[in-house]
């Protein structure tokens, strides 16, 4: 360091780095001329002791602690593996003195933290959902009914997560996060028009409602997943490119889990309608 540059309270220090034919010796950097404010030029080694040593440039701190940082840039893996695997080979490997120990920051660091106030989150926005639901059900039956939908769409999620590589990601949770919000969409409009064909429009439960109510929602949920597939097949495509480490993994999820969640909320919910719900009239209901 040679000196330093004052930025309004930001000190920056100025280092000198010479070229390599000019410090192959210690001769050559001794000889290296100076020339102070009067013209005069004298030689380094009239003005520094010039040796060779090891040692640290600058020691980090942080919270009082003396700080030694490694970075690394991974690139054709998963962040999360690596830091794993890193872990495991550091510990096997190196023998850390008394009073010192590993953390790992950075990228991996955040994600973690991410994907926990997301699940935390989720969990929190699902309880009040759930309850909201059965406020408006008021069928128990009913109600696991329409949650029984999103079975439906995880297959189609996990399925799409492994195809595309099995990395479970930040942009991968977020998908299963609106993944599910269109499949109980899906859901509830089939469950609640079941019931606007009993209590409104007077027709006996059977098999017969049960074919008419999920014909006429047929359009409605094709075209909800249509639009929806159509929208996220861009990012689906794209996936690997760079700035879409997040759009890329959640399009995927989200396509994968509603071909799974739309064929079988047409073909297989009905059936468990028909077989286990309970849809009254108006003029039944003892209220």
């Amino acid at each position: 360091m040679v000196g330093q540059i004052y930025d309004g309270n930001r000190v920056f220090d100025v280092s000198v780095i010479l070229d390599p034919q000019d410090r192959k010796t210690f001769t050559d950097v001794g000889v290296l001329p100076l020339r102070n404010p009067a013209g005069t030029y004298v030689n380094l080694k009239q003005l520094a002791d010039i040796y060779e040593t090891s040692g640290r440039y600058a020691v980090l701190h942080q919270g009082a602690r003396r700080v030694q940082a490694v970075t690394c840039n991974v690139a054709r893996r998963n962040i999360n593996s690596f830091v794993r695997q890193a872990g495991r080979e550091i510990e096997s490997r190196v023998s850390l003195p008394a009073g010192m120990y590993l953390e790992f920051e950075g990228a991996a660091a955040a994600q973690a933290q991410s994907r926990r106030d997301l699940l935390v989150h989720s969990l929190i926005a699902g309880l009040g959902i759930i309850l909201l639901l059965s406020i408006l059900m008021r069928n128990t039956r009913n109600l696991l009914l329409v949650l029984i939908n999103l079975p439906f769409a995880l297959v189609g999620g996990v399925l799409a997560v492994f195809a595309s590589g099995g990395i479970l990601s930040i942009g991968t949770l977020v998908g299963f996060v609106t993944l599910f919000g269109i499949t109980l969409r899906n859901s509830i409009m089939m469950i609640s028009h079941y019931e606007h064909l009993v209590s409104i429009e007077g027709m006996n439960w059977g098999i017969e409602a049960a074919v008419r109510g999920a014909s006429e929602r047929l359009a409605p949920i094709l075209m909800t997943a249509s639009v929806t597939g159509l929208g996220l097949l861009p990012l689906a495509i794209g996936s690997g490119a760079p700035g879409r480490e997040i759009e890329g993994p959640m399009a995927i999820v989200i396509l994968g889990g509603l071909v799974t969640s739309t064929a079988l909320n047409l073909l297989v919910l009905p059936t468990l309608v028909l077989r286990y719900g309970r849809f009254e009239r108006e003029d039944e209901n003892p209220n």
